[in-house]
């Protein structure tokens, strides 16, 4: 980590790109039919397998109705005699530090240019900073509420260092800007504090964190020799309890090079991961789909993760997060369309459920999908239903339409409704408690400050967003 990436440089510009990136077109010396088959048996697949699964066969265009059903109907098995049909889900809370960065991916509508955030720049922005006294007053007045996990996920602000010997370290580069994506807290106008003090803050009163994900490991570390395990050794001290696999995107190169040139590699992820693992911290892994990657760059990103798995065993849950294309740069300038169909989503589910057959939890998300489609996942062989989340902030900059909060009794309301168990969990599936649809109200009871009271009194699914900053505040 001695060197560091140019973020200007590497951010690459979506006006310049157009719907041809060069990957050939799927293509496998399987047949659907074999890979199904593989698939109903139990058999350990493929990347050729997982490709035909997911294109319903790659002999054909477009995805075959019928052949998708027995996909789906494969994974809804597999995930029954896996799982069993509980549905889990968690009281969260969502809080992102800041909005400030300079990498530059091009799917992400969520960061704002860090310059904005000097204190003399006139920029007119949307944006955010939150110190750690701010942070630590968000998840106080949150397990008040009853919840127990906070998810934390943020842009690269250039004045966030790991600890304070990181700052003197950064400093101490010449052209810190360039070479290391560094200027000192003084010059912008909120001070992030460090990535410790930071953890510090949003580890209060028994809640679980769940935050720094590989990119902001590398952050944490850049312009240092530091290794991730290290890193995420010293994190874990400051309250640290998991962390996020997210920043995964499509963990294949040759996308990464299109839609996040300013990103970690796929090798610099995976050690990221493995650094947090034996860092004693469970992780969790991630695929942001259905932008430009063909299916079988999917697949690809499938057998990373459960080869990560097959050497850590570390990974609690995969979640797959569906492109939300709407106010992103790729959509504004017309490299895509669209984010992925329906369809595409159900075979992302069902075969990461096949495929995956050594993580035990795939996540379905009514954030990405919506309240209907979401409970449709969950047939697909997803068995986990997200969070309460009290706030998010990163699917609504991208144009998302489903909100950002679930209350304990709409979650089971919904589940009983497919015939499945509501259960509520922890973070790492360890601690699970059954509930009862019939003795409602329902409120969470594993927070250290919960007491089965609903989370928050009597709010209309059509009124403002509880979690944000303001009720009405378009941030």
């Amino acid at each position: 980590m001695t060197s560091a990436r140019d973020p200007d440089a590497a951010a690459g510009d979506a006006a310049a790109l157009d719907d041809d990136f060069g990957f050939d077109d799927p293509a496998t010396g399987q047949s659907f039919e074999n890979a199904l088959a593989k698939a109903r048996d139990g058999t350990r697949l493929t990347v050729d397998d997982a490709t035909e699964l997911l294109a319903t066969g790659t002999d054909r265009a477009g995805i075959d109705p019928v052949r998708k059903e027995a996909v789906l109907e494969a994974a809804d098995r597999r995930r029954r005699e896996a799982v069993g049909d509980e549905v889990t889900f968690v009281a969260n809370l969502n809080n992102n530090v800041t909005t400030a960065c300079n990498t530059g991916c091009l799917f992400c509508n969520f960061k704002d240019s860090a310059h904005a955030f000097e204190t003399d720049s006139d920029a007119d922005h949307a944006g955010f900073t939150k110190t750690p006294a701010e942070s630590r007053r968000i998840v106080e007045d949150a397990l008040d509420m009853g919840i127990y996990e906070v998810c934390s996920v943020s842009g690269l602000h250039p004045a966030l260092a790991l600890n304070e010997e990181h700052h003197e370290v950064l400093a101490a580069h010449d052209d810190a800007a360039s070479a290391v994506n560094y200027k000192p807290p003084e010059r912008y106008a909120t001070d992030p504090g460090t990535y410790v003090e930071q953890i510090e803050a949003m580890s209060v009163g028994g809640v679980h964190l769940h935050s720094m994900t590989p990119e902001e490991a590398y952050h944490a570390a850049r312009g240092t020799d530091w290794g991730y395990e290290a890193v995420y050794g010293e994190l874990a001290d400051a309250g640290l309890d998991s962390a996020p696999g997210t920043a995964a995107e499509i963990l294949v190169d040759e996308v990464r090079d299109v839609i996040c040139p300013g990103k970690i590699r796929t090798d610099d992820w995976v050690a990221a991961m493995e650094g947090a693992v034996a860092a004693g911290l469970d992780v969790t892994s991630t695929m942001m789909y259905g932008h430009v990657e063909t299916v079988e760059h999917r697949a690809e990103h499938l057998k990373v993760i459960r080869d990560l798995q097959d050497r850590t065993g570390g990974i609690t849950e995969f979640v797959p997060l569906s492109f939300i294309h709407q106010n992103t740069p790729l959509y504004r300038h017309g490299v895509v369309d669209s984010g992925p169909s329906r369809d595409e989503d159900e075979l992302v589910v069902a075969v990461a459920r096949l495929f995956l057959d050594n993580v035990d939890h795939v996540q379905a998300s009514w954030v990405k999908s919506g309240d209907a489609h979401g409970l449709k996942l969950l047939n697909c062989g997803a068995d986990d239903f997200m969070g309460t989340i009290l706030s998010e902030e990163i699917t609504k900059r991208a144009g998302g339409e489903y909100g950002e909060y679930r209350s304990f009794d709409d979650y089971v309301e919904m589940i009983a409704a497919i015939g499945r168990t509501p259960v509520e969990r922890s973070t790492d599936y360890r601690t699970r408690r059954r509930i009862d649809p019939d003795e409602g109200p329902h409120g969470p009871r594993l927070g250290p400050r919960a007491d089965g009271s609903p989370m928050l009194p009597d709010r209309s699914r059509d009124g403002p967003d509880p979690g944000s900053e303001s009720a009405g505040a378009d941030d």
